[in-house]
């Protein structure tokens, strides 16, 4: 039983304010190309579809052309696919009927009701049946009013008790789709700066591994870079592209599994995916950076710290002249350093103009002109008499 897996597409996403659309349509022909050449019994999709619980109309049409490019190719590859925690289920569910019929099976919610179940699709080959069970995004909310008053207190029991209550055979090849934050013994997956949302104060969100440790797969989203959680054959297959600057050295690809007979160990291959443009990062004196500039890497998705004592005249401007995508500009250098240092340590509390003073210094990689100042004093005092 071959089959790939994916997660967290996150199609709608932007990158410091850049439409990713054209590179996620990209990627995503690259998925279908994949599973042309490889053909694979089955492609999982493992939650995080869409950035946003309300996705754009450009949205719904990325990813229905992707399923409708999976869909077309005969014979026909099913697809499974859960909800993640950016997800909608009402709107991922809808017309989910009518893709059962292109074998495209999706799970949007865990059981709400005492006579609901996980899904399961049973597929077969040489070895016999595999049972794949979907468990999508989960909270302690979501199903504790299915167990016993102190059952579920945590994610860690909330996951736990739902497959409990599946009463799964274990003698047979299982797989599970989940989409949660899972840990062993405490020690965590490796972070992005894109998965903001997914990091919780004092590990509430933890699951500790050792409760889907009996499955012969499981195919994880959440995190998104591609790594295993104490196993081999439990993992996080990572985003398809670069979401962070954080992520410039990741190899993004396709998870591929194999599974054979009960008890042997899963083959797990990664193949390759190229983005359209690469995410990285640039550091140096103004003349340095915009010295390597070349054709090769000018399309790139850039974020820019200079070292320069002297700050430049205008440098974002100077950048956009050899690089077309500017994420960033930052300044690092001595006096910089200097008022890091200078800020107390805690909550650090800040004026509307210092704020803004700030921000543009981020995003220009310069500090405001006179005439700057005096037009946001003015916004900011007539913004007080409104309030007032």
């Amino acid at each position: 039983m071959r089959f790939f897996h994916l997660s967290d597409l996150h199609i709608g996403k932007q990158l410091h304010y850049y439409n990713l659309k054209e590179e996620q349509q990209a990627v995503l022909l690259q998925i279908v190309r994949r599973v042309e050449e490889y053909r694979p019994d089955a492609v999982l999709i493992c939650g995080d579809i869409f950035d946003r619980a309300v996705p754009s109309g450009d949205s719904y049409t990325v990813f229905d052309r992707f399923l409708q490019e999976l869909s077309d190719i005969t014979p026909s590859i099913p697809v499974m696919i859960i909800a993640g925690n950016h997800d909608n289920a009402r709107r991922l569910n809808y017309a989910s009927s009518f893709l059962e019929k292109q074998q495209i099976y999706l799970s949007v919610s865990p059981p709400t009701q005492s006579e609901e179940h996980l899904r399961k699709v049973v597929l077969q080959d040489q070895y016999g049946e595999v049972d794949f069970y979907f468990l999508p995004f989960i909270k302690p909310g979501y199903v504790r009013h299915l167990f016993a008053d102190g059952e579920v207190t945590d994610y860690e029991s909330a996951v736990r008790e739902i497959l409990n209550r599946e009463d799964i055979d274990y003698s047979r090849r299982n797989v599970l789709l989940s989409h949660q934050f899972y840990t062993n013994k405490g020690q965590a997956p490796e972070r992005c700066d894109s998965e903001q949302a997914v990091i919780s104060v004092g590990g509430l969100e933890d699951v500790d591994v050792s409760v889907i440790e009996q499955f012969d797969y499981v195919a994880l989203g959440h995190i998104h870079g591609g790594q295993t959680v104490k196993l081999p054959h439990i993992r996080y297959c990572g985003t398809p592209l670069k979401y962070s600057v954080s992520e410039e050295r990741h190899k993004k690809s396709i998870t591929m599994v194999t599974l054979g007979p009960k008890g042997a160990e899963a083959l797990i291959e990664t193949i390759p995916l190229a983005p359209t443009r690469e995410v990285r990062k640039e550091r140096g004196t103004l003349r340095e950076v915009i010295g390597r500039a070349d054709e090769d890497n000018r399309h790139d998705f850039v974020s820019v710290i200079l070292t320069d004592e002297k700050e430049p005249y205008h440098p974002r401007e100077q950048l956009e002249e050899v690089y077309d995508y500017i994420l960033e500009v930052r300044i690092d250098n001595t006096r910089t350093r200097n008022r890091m240092k200078e800020q107390p340590s805690g909550e650090i509390s800040m004026r509307p103009m210092e704020l803004f003073q700030s921000f543009y210094q981020e995003m220009q990689g310069q500090p405001m002109s006179l005439e700057e100042e005096l037009l946001l004093e003015r916004i900011l005092d007539e913004g007080k008499g409104d309030a007032g």
